[in-house]
């Protein structure tokens, strides 16, 4: 999550809510006035869209038409509070209609659907037809974070969303349109688990970081 590679133009995360938004809007605006014809992502939870900054960098981006894709990754819950009781609203999307920009709510455990309106919202940014909002309705099966105590939710709400697996559905996908096999699926697999052991394992046997290096690379 909280990650960053600038030479693949990933900027990072940032664990304050919202707080990524303008950020994103910033390398977008970067990109509107060096004409690189360079599309931002913007990535953020449905607790962000309840943050000044969303509404802060929509508006501007809407104004300027800045080729910047915001992607709202509505899992119901920030943190342990649900979307619904601090809302009004069913769709985060229809927000962007007060910015003057597209919005669309989809269906965020359906690759190829997620795939479809986000290559269109790019086109459309690249084109200087300017930004869009794509609420992605989805959800997270565990906690917030590790260890956390799951009290918000039921267990047959959380069976009922594991029953939609994005992961699932599009290896059936997959299988019936005869673009992969089975087995093929099941080598994938095997090969995922085999590539995170062994990054586990190189961890585990890696040497712990000297005292001394606490701020290398950390800037003052």
């Amino acid at each position: 999550m909280h990650i960053a590679t600038m030479d693949l133009g990933i900027l990072g995360a940032n664990s304050i809510v919202g707080a990524g938004i303008p950020i994103a809007t910033g390398a977008a605006l970067s990109s509107w006035l060096r004409k690189s014809k360079q599309v931002s992502l913007c990535f953020f939870g449905d607790g962000a869209s309840n943050q000044g900054t969303f509404h802060e960098s929509l508006n501007i981006a809407a104004n300027f038409k800045l080729p910047i894709v915001y992607i709202c990754e509505n899992n119901l819950y920030a943190v342990g509070t649900s979307f619904s009781s601090i809302s009004k609203i069913k769709d985060i999307s229809i927000r962007s209609k007060s910015y003057g920009m597209p919005g669309i709510t989809i269906d965020g455990n359906e690759v190829l659907v997620v795939y479809d309106a986000v290559k269109k919202a790019v086109s459309a940014a690249r084109n200087g037809e300017g930004p869009t909002l794509i609420e992605c309705k989805t959800y997270r099966w565990n906690s917030h974070f590790e260890g956390g105590i799951e009290n918000c939710r039921t267990k047959e709400e959380i069976n009922k969303w594991k029953l939609m697996d994005p992961i699932k559905r599009y290896e059936n996908f997959l299988s019936e349109e005869k673009i992969m096999t089975i087995n093929d699926i099941d080598k994938l697999h095997n090969f995922i688990r085999e590539e995170i052991d062994h990054a586990v394992d190189f961890a585990k046997s890696s040497p712990a970081p000297l005292p001394a290096d606490a701020m290398k690379y950390v800037t003052l």
